[in-house]
């Protein structure tokens, strides 16, 4: 981070945003398949927009896999249960254009090698307790807030499709307070002033309340800047608004655009897509790195080319705050952990029906889930391999 005084800015997204309803989807059909068969392949895409689902993709399995259903009952469970959202799990068509893996790619997947090409980033910082950075993380916690506070009826007004976005002042590479805070959520007519143009006031205060105040906390001030749907209304949201499509929330999922992003995407993909697994794996290590107190910052960028198990490239950056070089980070790295894809598969268990519920508020940063790559079982192993005390 530089020195002086600057902004960072995140956003998220609500479970309900069209993008993320595909994300889960496609998601949900992948822990189906994981279920049932564990050497599955899986490369699932969905598509939605106004009454319509289309699931695509390759599958490979012995299994037998519902897709209407599995994808009818995502649309359900995020909150799409009446005509009144534009969307309806009862009413909305789902078509079924899935076919089977290409045999060219899998014969390079079968003897342990990348299911593809590619850059993969993980990332870690000592600024927050999950080791992720503040905008982030705080942008995913206002958008579950959303989702949280719609599903118990405390808000009843609100809608499933939402976003949120997060504006943190920093100063000298330290997090000092939040400069302005982006809420925008689907919501009925109950909350409209008389013209029919905007939310009353008494909703929007209603909004910062009981969605911002309990996450910002004392990083809110009285300079604090908040937008609570900005245009006035947003009556009309989720696939009635916008399509969506699996993979176009790839920052969103990441870290924010702290850092540069791979471009792979990761929902609907199964393990031996590294797109997916290498960026756990460069995550796991990123955050051990800095667990260990190895550095304050640390990227880690991997490379893999499709049917070759050993990455074709390995950097790590610290941004100068390391406490023994990149080249030995490297070292350390190549040491002790193993960064083929079977490797990262053992390492971090991916094989389990784990999936839908990384698809929505990030995949990174959540240590209580059981995503295995936010483990950090390895920094003492690391910091007493690089003789640091």
């Amino acid at each position: 981070m530089p020195n002086g005084r600057y902004f960072v800015s995140s956003e998220s997204v609500t479970e309900g945003h069209p993008d993320k309803l595909c994300d889960q989807i496609s998601d949900a059909i992948l822990d189906d398949v994981l279920r049932q068969d564990s050497r599955g392949r899986v490369a699932c895409e969905t598509f939605v927009t106004m009454g319509l689902v289309i699931v695509g993709g390759e599958i490979t399995t012995t299994s037998y896999i519902d897709v209407i259903n599995i994808a009818r009952g995502v649309v359900k469970n995020i909150g799409y249960t009446h005509p009144k959202y534009g969307f309806d799990y009862q009413t909305c068509a789902v078509l079924n254009a899935i076919h089977a893996q290409s045999p060219d790619i899998a014969q390079g997947v079968d003897r342990g090698g990348a299911g593809d090409q590619g850059i993969m980033t993980g990332y870690a910082c000592d600024e927050t307790p999950e080791l992720m950075p503040l905008p982030i993380m705080l942008a995913h916690k206002l958008a579950k807030r959303m989702a949280e506070l719609r599903k118990q009826n405390v808000l009843k007004y609100l809608g499933p499709d939402g976003k949120s976005q997060v504006t943190v002042e920093y100063k000298n590479g330290k997090p000092k307070r939040i400069n302005s805070v982006v809420l925008a959520s689907q919501h009925t007519e109950e909350i409209l002033d008389k013209t029919g143009k905007h939310i009353k006031d008494s909703a929007r205060k209603e909004m910062i309340k009981k969605i911002a105040d309990p996450i910002l906390g004392k990083l809110a001030d009285s300079k604090t800047e908040y937008y609570i749907n900005q245009t006035g209304k947003f009556l009309i949201g989720g696939p009635q608004s916008d399509t969506g499509m699996t993979g176009r929330k790839i920052i969103v999922d990441t870290y924010g655009g702290i850092i540069s992003h791979g471009g792979g995407a990761f929902s609907g993909k199964d393990p031996t897509k590294v797109d997916r697994s290498a960026a756990y794996m460069a995550r796991y290590v990123a955050k051990n790195i800095v667990a260990a107190g190895l550095a304050k910052q640390c990227m880690i960028q991997l490379a893999y080319v499709i049917g070759k198990a050993e990455p074709l490239g390995l950097l790590i950056d610290t941004y100068g705050t390391g406490r023994i070089s990149e080249e030995k980070l490297v070292g350390l790295v190549r040491e002790h952990f193993d960064l083929t894809p079977r490797g990262i598969i053992t390492e971090l268990d991916l094989l389990k029906p784990i999936y839908n519920k990384t698809a929505a508020y990030g995949h990174f940063g959540r240590e209580k889930e059981g995503f295995f790559w936010e483990k950090r079982d390895k920094a003492g192993m690391l910091k007493k391999a690089a003789h640091i005390k």
